[in-house]
């Protein structure tokens, strides 16, 4: 490694991307052409940074393995930063491989929590889970020990665990400040002040109420009836003894669900329940059968939970008192069960969607279509709406096109986010 090499890579070590690029700007070596791609992708310019890593890795020669491995690394923390999450994970994991039989532990374990980030933005937080857990994260430097950090608090703040969250994130900022690089310490601010943000709306008995994350966590463990408008479940508890129900599949079940647990301890008329869940204001008797049917599919589900009891004008949603509920002494016998409606912070069908664009990041639909586990016909007629309201734009043409929303700082969009908040 020559000089300017070296000094260059000292410059990206200590987030000096300009200082980097002057030593460097105008060779095209292999050495030269990675050290480019990685400052131009700190600079914001991914695309130019992929086009400078592909060809570094292409450059390298067949003895110069490690070289080609680091390349492939960074070519996918720019995908990931793309929000390119489509394609096969094959070429990283062999990457991670090499790095490990070559002894570059630093290298190998950023191509794992590549991997793991991935697994985050795709809602498969039981790979991600298991990916960290994998993770040997002794003896790191500080960067990566806080990206580590950083990516446990997020599993963590998904699956509503918030004390494990609120101890990762005191790990991360010990050593992003280790670390000192501003786009970090960033990071880890951002995620403490997700803690403190408004994360969904309580309804009950006509009132509501905006929550936090560790609210939302209390109110899922307090033994009430929750139908969770944020994921489209019904159901009680957390842990051993919960139980619960999804509707994601079952947007008139959810409706329905939904219209009895905000009128609880009330009734709904017939004609509003029609009204919500095939979307007509003019019923007729074909409504009023289909009405009983998906009446009789919604009994049968909630039975565990609840019972769906028919009243002289209606229907009304009557939850069955727990065994036991928490007490100063102990466990003791339960009372009346309340019913609760777990609201988004946002309201309207594409939640989800705005949820993922307002990390600020520009998405392509095939990312957002593998995230959302939707097809990307659903998506983009989201999007087309989405941007006759004016909530999110597009950048580039055709293939290249990518979609951005504006953040939204004012409250936390976690609970909207694809596979957020499994039941444990």
């Amino acid at each position: 490694m020559d000089s300017l090499i070296a000094a260059s890579a000292r410059a990206l070590a200590a987030g000096d991307a300009l200082g980097a690029l002057k030593r460097v700007a105008l060779r095209d070596d292999p050495p030269a052409l990675a050290l480019r791609g990685i400052a131009m992708a700190q600079l914001g310019e991914l695309t130019r940074a992929r086009e400078l890593l592909r060809r570094a890795a292409s450059g390298f020669g067949a003895h110069e393995e490690l070289a080609r491995a680091r390349c492939v690394v960074a070519e996918a923390e720019v995908a990931l930063a793309m929000r390119d999450l489509g394609g096969t994970p094959r070429a990283l994991e062999a990457a991670a491989l090499a790095l490990e039989a070559r002894a570059d532990h630093a290298n190998a374990l950023q191509a794992r929590l590549i991997a793991a980030r991935r697994l985050l933005l795709l809602g498969r937080l039981d790979a991600a889970s298991a990916a960290l857990a994998r993770l040997d994260a002794r003896g790191l430097p500080p960067a990566l020990a806080a990206v580590a950090e950083l990516s446990a608090a997020e599993l963590a703040l998904r699956s509503l665990r918030i004390d494990t969250a609120r101890t990762a994130l005191a790990r991360a900022q010990e050593a992003a400040e280790r670390a000192r690089v501003p786009a970090l310490l960033a990071e880890v601010a951002e995620m403490r002040a997700v803690l403190e943000r408004p994360a969904a709306r309580r309804l009950c008995r006509g009132s509501e109420q905006v929550l936090r994350l560790d609210e939302v966590a209390a109110l899922l463990g307090s033994g009430a009836l929750v139908v969770d408008a944020c994921r489209r479940a019904v159901g009680t508890g957390k842990g051993a003894v919960a139980t619960w129900q999804s509707l994601a599949r079952r947007p008139v079940l959810f409706a329905l669900a939904r219209a009895l647990a905000e009128a609880w301890p009330g009734d709904v008329e017939r004609e509003a329940l029609i009204a919500d869940a095939f979307r007509t204001r003019h019923p007729d008797e074909t409504h009023r059968a289909r009405l009983r049917v998906e009446i009789g599919r919604l009994r049968a589900l909630v039975k565990p939970m609840a019972r769906v009891e028919a009243t002289p004008r209606g229907f009304a949603l009557v939850p069955h008192a727990p065994a036991l509920v928490p007490h100063a002494a102990g466990l003791v016998p339960g009372g009346t069960r309340d019913v609760v409606v777990l609201a988004p912070p946002i309201d309207g069908e594409q939640g989800a969607l705005v949820a993922l664009l307002s990390d600020g990041a520009a998405w392509s639909t095939s990312a957002l279509a593998l995230a959302l586990d939707a097809s990307q016909r659903t998506v983009q007629r989201a999007l087309a709406e989405l941007e006759a309201e004016g909530r999110v734009r597009a950048i580039g043409q055709a293939r290249a096109r990518r979609w951005l929303a504006p953040p939204l700082a004012g409250f936390t969009t976690i609970l909207l986010l694809p596979a957020a908040l499994p039941i444990e």
